[in-house]
């Protein structure tokens, strides 16, 4: 087992992970860029080092520098986290050649899986339920005319390196092809750097539904269920939950084989996820697979009680995987909300600043993921998110209601967040009724602004108030001995009552 371990990224991820060594009693290295100084990862971390100015370019994806420092604290091992260099194959190289351990699969696994062309040819040999359309990069608009007449309006461009919905369009007709194609070359190129550009059948009103699968060194490989991820916006997942409300035992099952089926062919190590789109027929199609850890893992964590972090260390240290697919039991339900730091009321601009009040939730079946605390300014540079809000229940119901209320206990000061959103969609008749699609949360903002009964948001703004008033106010606080300050020798109505009856 590794005796250090250095977490190439930042926010709750990095802070997460830490945690996971610390349960293990691995010793953590964090890296940190100047306007990260005071960031929660760096004084979780046993050691820390600058690694550079804010841009991500200048600090958390230059290579050279993580692995100098690597070096210099004496790590073995690296952890990546996801974004930044979690799915760099180069990275990954870079690491084995110099002796440091990367936490996640192999670069060959990586190079496969990163192109969608590649990963599609793959699959089709491995038998995989594919998206009707090509499997290599489109040569000239008249190609694509012809994939398209062959599958059927309407079709989507994606391209081969893309992700994010970068270099995507959807064309619903011949006459768009073209000037869809430019475009989406060009998108590609510039946020890639590979302008390569395929074309599949547009599943209309699909469901997105993950299967997250574990593979150690030894060739076992297991799948731990899906998640269902549905609820995007502008192909950024918004609210994951596990199980998804259409999946039955039987789909489960198949999925979950195709998906380690995948990862085979992959010659797959570590944490992955397989992608896959469902159409109303409930037909599964692969799209992609995700090679590393996903920001919903936890959803998987609560419904298997296993702590896939742990594994991935246990995985990249060499062990065996320490059950089989025989162990995995999924109990109850749950359902993850990413608060991010933007503005409702803004088209969701982000929203960086200094937090200067922070009541987070807790209580039954409440599990809070955050890399934020009171008096700290998230920075402008990266992605907004601040925390990931899960909720777990014996069934969705119970886990849509502990949400809930965590939400309404959940209060940021200082700067916008997307709390409001969720409380909205898990209000909403649909999404309490599973009929979830891609095109949901598009369909929901175009609604009116209420959220549940005048009796939720009235208890809702009485316990903001309470919050605030026991924050701004000392003097209402209790203290050590139960008793509210000031008033230590008065006795509360109820003790003195059971006083009497006790007398009588």
């Amino acid at each position: 087992m590794f005796k250090k371990i250095l977490i190439a990224n930042r926010g709750e991820i990095a802070v997460r992970i830490m945690r996971a060594c610390r349960e293990m009693e691995i010793a953590t290295v964090a890296v940190y860029s100047d306007v990260d100084r005071a960031a929660l990862h760096v004084s979780k971390a046993d050691e820390a080092y600058l690694i550079g100015p804010a841009p991500a370019a200048e600090s958390y994806l230059r290579m050279d520098k993580i692995l100098k420092v690597a070096k210099r604290s004496g790590a073995e091992a690296i952890h990546p986290g996801y974004g930044f260099l979690s799915e760099n194959a180069k990275f990954a190289r870079a690491c084995a050649d110099a002796g440091v351990k990367f936490i996640g699969p192999t670069p060959e696994s990586m190079e496969m899986m990163g192109s969608k062309t590649r990963a599609r040819q793959e699959m089709e040999k491995a038998g995989v339920p594919l998206v009707p359309g090509a499997s290599r990069g489109l040569q000239s608009p008249e190609e694509g005319e012809q994939v398209a007449e062959r599958i059927g309006y309407p079709v989507m461009l994606k391209a081969a390196a893309g992700g994010g919905g970068k270099g995507m369009r959807l064309v619903h007709t011949k006459e768009d092809l073209g000037s869809a194609l430019e475009a989406a070359q060009s998108e590609a190129e510039r946020s890639f750097g590979d302008s390569e550009v395929y074309i599949e059948k547009a599943i209309v009103n699909p469901r997105h539904i993950e299967m997250q699968v574990l593979a150690d060194e030894h060739g076992n490989a297991v799948w731990l269920g899906e998640r269902e991820c549905s609820i995007q916006r502008r192909h950024q997942k918004v609210l994951e939950e596990s199980p998804s409300p259409i999946v039955d035992p039987d789909m489960r099952r198949r999925m979950g084989e195709v998906a380690v089926r995948v990862a085979q062919a992959a010659h797959y190590t570590n944490a992955g996820t397989v992608e896959f789109l469902v159409d109303q027929q409930k037909n599964f199609y692969f799209l992609e697979m995700n090679t590393r850890l996903q920001v919903e893992h936890p959803v998987t964590e609560l419904i298997t009680g296993l702590d896939l972090v742990h594994l991935q260390i246990r995985i990249a240290s060499g062990e065996k995987l320490p059950f089989t697919q025989e162990d995995v039991k999924i109990r109850g339900h749950a359902i993850e909300c990413r608060i991010y730091a933007e503005d409702p009321d803004n088209n969701y601009f982000p929203s960086p600043g200094k937090i200067t009040l922070l009541l987070p939730p807790a209580g039954p079946g409440i599990r809070h993921d955050s890399g934020a605390y009171e008096g700290w300014t998230v920075p402008i540079d990266y992605d907004p998110l601040l925390a990931k809000l899960i909720g777990y229940g014996t069934d969705r119901q119970q886990a849509i209601m502990r949400l809930q209320r965590a939400l309404y206990e959940y209060f940021v000061a200082g700067i916008k967040t997307n709390i409001s959103l969720f409380q909205r969609i898990l209000h909403d008749p649909d999404f309490q009724a599973g009929r979830l699609d891609t095109g949901y949360l598009d369909r929901l903002l175009t609604k009116g602004n209420h959220v549940g009964s005048p009796q939720t948001q009235g208890l809702a703004i009485a316990a903001i108030a309470a919050g605030l008033f026991s924050v701004l106010d000392p003097a209402s606080a209790p203290s050590r001995n139960g008793s509210v300050a000031g008033t230590a020798a008065a006795s509360s109505n109820w003790k003195q009552r059971g006083r009497s009856e006790a007398l009588r």
